[in-house]
């Protein structure tokens, strides 16, 4: 019992000194609107990570002599498209997706067994003597259940999303494909709202406005969310979450 009960202290301790450590911060901070992150090398980031994916064989594209022509050019004047690390590419996030699942579930089981012993071994004189009213050799076993399930579920969601952010290519893999990352933070009064994206995509779904579809994004991230008075409000308490993890029933 001992054992169960150390590590809950341990996680409610912890707990407690991290939920002390923003409280200081958060008081700190009062009558101030939420701080912007600076901007910074987003390879130099803690979090960030290079991304290593399976390539194919490179192969050498082939020069041809007197030819105005580059084997692998979209044009013949520069593209403008972002090609490098460090360029610049708009992403265009629209999703409107919507899911809706019903399922109900019945089953219902009832299963009875009946047996007697009329001579009880040859212990129906005996037994009689002792309980002479209270025993029915006829209805000595007698085994029954009952079991009835009923499940119901519903799922209605629907989310909408229209933004743009733009991302800077932070990585070039070797087959060409470029890795994006972007963020962006919008403050109004004193709720900030963040923005990230990350993923790879292929230079030739970069349109030629330099901008690129989400749904053109593999390995996509994409994160809108926000901190300050509001977001706040609306988790609940430290308390409250440390109940609702180590509460079993």
């Amino acid at each position: 019992m001992t054992r169960k009960i150390l590590p809950l202290i341990l996680i409610a301790l912890s707990t407690m000194t991290l939920g002390a450590c923003n409280t200081f911060d958060r008081a700190a901070a009062i009558g101030s609107p939420p701080q912007m992150t600076r901007v910074e090398n987003p390879v130099r980031r803690p979090e960030y990570q290079p991304i290593s994916m399976p390539m194919p064989r490179p192969s050498a594209a082939p020069r041809y002599a007197n030819s105005l022509w580059r084997p692998g050019a979209r044009a013949f004047l520069r593209d403008q498209r972002a090609s490098a690390v460090g360029d610049i590419v708009t992403v265009a996030i629209q999703i409107s997706d919507s899911a809706k699942t019903s399922n109900k579930t019945t089953r219902a089981r009832n299963n009875l067994e009946d047996a007697d012993l009329p001579a009880l071994g040859g212990l129906k004189t005996q037994l009689s003597k002792l309980l002479p009213k209270a025993v029915n050799p006829a209805n000595l076993i007698e085994f029954g259940s009952k079991t009835q399930n009923s499940g119901e579920g519903t799922i209605d969601r629907g989310e909408t999303i229209n933004l743009r952010v733009t991302a800077i290519v932070t990585q070039t893999l070797p087959n060409g494909n470029l890795v994006l990352q972007g963020r962006q933070e919008v403050r109004v009064n004193f709720e900030m709202r963040e923005l990230l994206v990350t993923g790879v995509i292929r230079p030739e779904d970069i349109a030629f406005d330099n901008t690129v579809a989400y749904d053109k994004i593999a390995e996509a991230r994409i994160s809108y969310g926000g901190r300050g008075h509001i977001s706040d409000v609306q988790q609940p308490r430290y308390g409250q979450q440390l109940f609702d993890v180590v509460f079993p029933f």
